[in-house]
């Protein structure tokens, strides 16, 4: 056996949530995704499905599922995290990501999988049950989006200025006065402009009041565009799929909603979040009778605002319970 495999196995006794795989997979159109495993085989098949988009799975966010119960696999979608090339956006929209979990699913063998994602994670989750729902067998989301333009025009549009008033100045100052008619229109072109000067300051800025809204006890409250050398990523993707629509047809997730029926599901929601509302997860469990709609009290968006990894945590051991029966 390899030293590094020795080192890799003697990891996983020491570390129940170190991978037990870990590889880049070639999924065509020049993207290479990286791709991780944990638990055991022969666990409840699982996926998780990180947010942005863009931003890539974390190490903690194994330790979501049971390894004693869970073969889960994490991966970094297209453009994002370890995945390579970083940040490409040519042959990278929805069906390109759903293709790609199809992928992965038949290299692990499962004929089935409980779904796991939080925000755009969620989006995708419920793009990829609706695609291939003989394939799921089970949804747990964290703070329901659904990939419309209405959700980020109320999040940065009406939200903020009500609870931001100042920051909302501060957001809308990033552009001249000609373009603060249609500001979200601007930053995307702005944030994909091929010139680091235009760029940079409305990546920064995006980056920032995205942050802000997502915490519901934000340290800061204001911008701050001091030159960086280092610039967030997943501006740089939401502004690739939202100015697509997120490559949806309007409101396609509610529209096609049906597809889910028999699929469990239960909803993890921040009572208090700005960029998710509660109603957006009340909305499509009103049409998904076989989805359950968990709210986390004094919490916002993120995973990691008081009791909503714990919420989401025992969201996936029930949902497992459930499936696994």
């Amino acid at each position: 056996m390899a030293p590094d495999a020795d080192a890799g196995k003697s990891a996983h006794r020491s570390d129940p949530f170190a991978p037990l795989t870990s590889e880049h997979i070639a999924v065509g159109d020049g993207h290479e995704v990286h791709v991780e495993s944990i638990g055991h085989a022969g666990g409840i098949p699982a996926v998780y499905l990180h947010g942005g988009p863009g931003s890539g799975c974390q190490p903690d966010h194994r330790r979501l599922f049971d390894p004693e119960r869970f073969h889960a696999v994490l991966f970094d979608q297209r453009g994002a995290g370890r995945s390579r090339p970083k940040g490409r956006r040519e042959g990278n929209t929805l069906s390109h990501l759903i293709a790609d979990m199809e992928m992965i699913r038949e290299k692990f063998g499962f004929e089935r999988w409980m779904v796991a994602g939080g925000s755009w994670g969620a989006t995708l989750a419920l793009a990829y049950a609706e695609a291939h729902p003989e394939r799921v067998s089970g949804i747990v989301l964290r703070a329901t989006f659904l990939g419309t333009r209405q959700e980020i025009e109320n999040g940065f549009l009406n939200v903020l200025p009500r609870f931001y008033p100042a920051l909302y100045e501060d957001f809308l100052g990033v552009l001249p006065p000609e373009e603060r008619a249609r500001p979200i229109d601007a930053y995307f072109r702005r944030i994909l402009h091929s010139d680091a000067a235009v760029s940079a300051p409305a990546i920064q800025a995006w980056g920032q009041t995205e942050s802000i809204l997502s915490e519901h006890s934000p340290k800061r409250t204001r911008l701050d565009l001091a030159p960086s050398r280092t610039l967030p990523a997943t501006p740089l993707m939401e502004a690739h799929y939202f100015s697509n629509d997120s490559f949806m047809q309007p409101d396609q997730l509610l529209r096609e909603v049906g597809r889910l029926a028999g699929i469990p599901g239960i909803i993890v929601q921040g009572r208090y979040d700005l960029l998710c509302p509660p109603a957006t997860s009340h909305a499509l469990a009103a049409q998904w009778r076989e989805a359950e709609v968990r709210f986390v009290e004094g919490a916002g968006h993120t995973l990691y605002d008081p009791g909503v990894r714990d919420a989401v945590m025992k969201a996936i051991a029930d949902m497992a319970s459930r499936t696994s029966t």
